[in-house]
């Protein structure tokens, strides 16, 4: 067991300004971004990091390429379930995704995401832009906890990332 404070966990810094319907992210993942993209794109690294620890991830579908479709379903320990899908729009590896979001327990509000990757040596600064279809969507986005469960996932991103740079 490492000691406290021996893995640094990242710091997301996020831009959400009054009356916009977007948000914007910033983190510096100490990892290639060729790690990054692949821990993005391929279906058994994206569900081991994406979204809170109290949810298993089920991967329904993960085509990441242009018009392919993602469903991932979040599964709680009691039973509770939470499913969102989309659509990639474009992968263009290794710098950059564009995609929808939905949460199916409220269909119809449909985000687009454009992630770019950006090379910082050996590390890579991720920024994801998210652009509502309203105000009031956005602020009902960071309303259900938002920046905390984004927080977690970079979190757990974080520690495989470490895992897939030690088995390089």
């Amino acid at each position: 067991m490492k000691a406290k404070g021996a893995n640094t966990m990242p710091k997301t810094e996020y831009a959400i300004e009054p009356g916009r319907q977007d948000i914007v992210s910033t983190v510096v993942l100490d990892a290639p971004r060729e790690l990054v993209f692949r821990a993005y794109t391929e279906p058994k690294l994206f569900a081991q990091w994406w979204g809170p620890r109290q949810y298993t991830n089920t991967i329904d579908k993960f085509d990441a390429r242009q018009g392919g479709e993602w469903r991932v379903i979040q599964r709680a320990a009691d039973g509770g379930e939470h499913a969102f899908r989309g659509v990639h729009h474009e992968v263009s590896a290794p710098e950059r995704l564009v995609g929808t979001f939905e949460y199916e327990g409220m269909p119809g509000h449909v985000a687009l995401q454009i992630a770019t990757f950006e090379p910082l040596g050996n590390k890579t600064r991720l920024v994801a832009h998210t652009v509502f279809e309203s105000v009031a969507d956005r602020d009902g986005m960071v309303a259900s906890g938002m920046q905390e469960g984004a927080d977690e996932s970079m979190e757990r991103l974080a520690e495989l990332l470490q895992t897939m740079k030690s088995g390089q």
